[in-house]
């Protein structure tokens, strides 16, 4: 029966630990159910440091980290296949890990929050992880940003 019990704890210290972990990789990870469509996307910086939520492209869930680095919104070849995006023309990419090449391609539609842009432009290429993609300037520059702390707010854009 002490077996037992001790089994139980530590199944329910493990669950607890994985959720712990799981927000700190993500902490806006709840953001599509606390948002309204057209409202300012307040974000939280993850443990990492970095700006890390959930979002859609043509209609398929994602995980995007944001770069405010980043040209275009940039998904693996992988990724792409499944939502069956067509590759344009073949282009070479200078990131932060050298020079690699690509495809350019149109998202049609991208969501983050209650924020949607259509018609967004994007890259295609092999090193990324296939769950996580790069949300570049190609969308965040329709909107008005602003980094506080361990704040962002990406809000509509009042030009």
């Amino acid at each position: 029966m002490l077996v037992l019990c001790w089994i139980v704890l530590l199944a329910l210290a493990m669950f607890w630990f994985r959720d712990l972990e799981q927000h700190r990789q993500n902490p806006n990870a709840d953001l599509a159910s606390l948002t309204v469509d057209h409202q300012p996307v307040q974000l939280k910086r993850n443990a990492y440091g970095h700006f890390v939520a959930p979002g859609d492209i043509d209609g398929h869930a994602v995980t995007f980290l944001v770069d405010t680095g980043a040209t275009y919104v940039s998904l693996s070849r992988n990724l792409a296949d499944a939502l069956k995006l067509e590759p344009g023309p073949e282009v070479t990419f200078t990131t932060a890990n050298g020079r690699v090449s690509g495809h350019l391609t149109t998202l049609d539609s991208v969501t983050l929050g209650g924020l949607r842009s259509r018609h967004v432009p994007g890259s295609i290429h092999d090193g990324f992880d296939d769950d996580t993609v790069l949300l570049g300037m190609s969308f965040l520059g329709r909107y008005d940003i602003r980094i506080r702390g361990d704040e962002m707010v990406v809000a509509p854009a009042t030009r």
